[in-house]
């Protein structure tokens, strides 16, 4: 399964129906954290998330409201017994400021917190973990900020059952067949590969846009992506607005999707002026029919 589950859609003043940025992408039987805003820890209680097949966490850029939930989540585990290591991949600075918050408070993790810190020059592949493969980018924000592409690609190739009983295949060999290899026979005769098995099917591709300013620079990112989240913290009435804020409206979400030939688009990281949502939807479908505002509790199958 590969798949995202929305637990913040807010921009940095929280309400009381919507919550500052936080994702869960769920990838087969782990699931990944994609930023940590204020409350979020109480969000995995409201969606009974289990914090406890949490592996990674993924913290975009060090405005609060990306990151502030960070440290409570992380002392909950703890208290909750947690003993596997949890890697979070966030801008250098974070360690440190994890580090000040566990000593002023005495907080002692009964986990290992590994850190892999996000700098602009290493951009690209950061994480290879079996199907997975996640890399990062920088966005244009006011303060060093960066986007992920998570992609899930089956790497093994299927076997075809029929074709190796006819090529009396022992099945013993068969994970040599799912990773390329040709087989040989003991009467001499060299069955090829693809006579047996068919291609790994086609990988899944999420692209997560954090805050930004809209450039179409970003776009090469998203092609093709099966899934696309980018910030929409303003209509595009207020596009000044959004520039002189480093954020992104309606349209131009919708307009780098459409370049990008992305197959679905949510929208989030809305500014708390607005408590109708319904506009966003319907000024993102004029570009991007296949459009959708992120929904808090709702998933999303990539």
């Amino acid at each position: 399964m590969f798949a995202v589950t929305i637990l913040g859609n807010n921009s940095a003043l929280p309400t009381l129906e919507r919550h500052p940025t936080a994702q869960i992408i769920t990838c087969n039987d782990q699931l990944i954290l994609v930023d940590c805003g204020e409350g979020t820890q109480l969000q995995f209680a409201r969606y009974k998330i289990r914090r406890s097949r949490l592996r990674y966490i993924f913290i975009s850029h060090l405005h609060g409201d990306h990151y502030f939930g960070l440290i409570g989540l992380l002392n909950s585990l703890s208290l909750l017994g947690r003993q596997d290591p949890l890697t979070i991949f966030a801008p250098p600075e974070l360690e440190a400021i994890i580090q000040l918050q566990m000593q002023c408070s005495g907080t002692v993790l009964q986990f290992e917190l590994q850190f892999v810190a996000l700098r602009e020059e290493n951009q690209g592949l950061i994480l290879s973990d079996k199907d997975l493969n996640v890399t990062f980018f920088p966005t244009i924000h006011r303060i060093p900020c960066f986007g992920f592409t998570f992609e899930v690609q089956k790497r093994r190739r299927k076997i075809l059952l029929e074709q190796t009983k006819a090529y009396e295949i022992p099945a013993a060999y068969f994970s040599k067949l799912q990773e390329g290899a040709d087989y040989q026979r003991k009467d001499g005769f060299l069955v090829k590969n693809d006579w047996v098995t068919l291609p790994p099917p086609k990988g899944k591709k999420y692209v997560f846009y954090a805050d930004t300013m809209y450039s179409e620079d970003l776009v090469r990112f998203a092609n093709d992506a099966d899934l696309v989240y980018h910030e929409t913290t303003y209509l595009h009435n207020l596009a000044e607005r959004a520039a002189e804020r480093y954020h992104s409206t309606t349209v131009q979400a919708a307009t780098l999707a459409l370049k990008a030939n992305a197959h679905r688009l949510i929208v989030g990281h809305f500014s708390s002026k607005y408590t109708d949502l319904t506009p966003f939807e319907a000024e993102c479908r004029e570009i991007f029919p296949n459009s959708d505002v992120a929904v808090e509790g709702a998933s999303y199958i990539v």
